[in-house]
């Protein structure tokens, strides 16, 4: 699976439901494994809605679908 297959799903907390957004970037180790996934929020136009980002680690996906990715935050 590649990181652009990824980056086109949404991002979902299974705790509470909610949408954290989608995977924007990725932050490797040294060796080349993935650290963190960086989420940001959905907002429209980029000027309206949430700011911020959300480091994920890989420990912390819980299931990789075919439109969503839930994750324990």
């Amino acid at each position: 699976m590649r990181v652009s297959d990824l980056q086109i799903k949404d991002v979902v907390s299974m705790i509470d439901g909610r949408r954290l957004g989608r995977i924007v970037d990725i932050e490797l180790e040294e060796n080349g494994t993935i650290k963190y996934f960086i989420v940001e929020p959905k907002r429209f136009f980029r000027f309206f809605g949430p700011t911020g980002e959300t480091s994920i680690s890989m420990g912390q996906i819980k299931k990789i679908g075919e439109d969503v990715i839930l994750v324990e935050i």
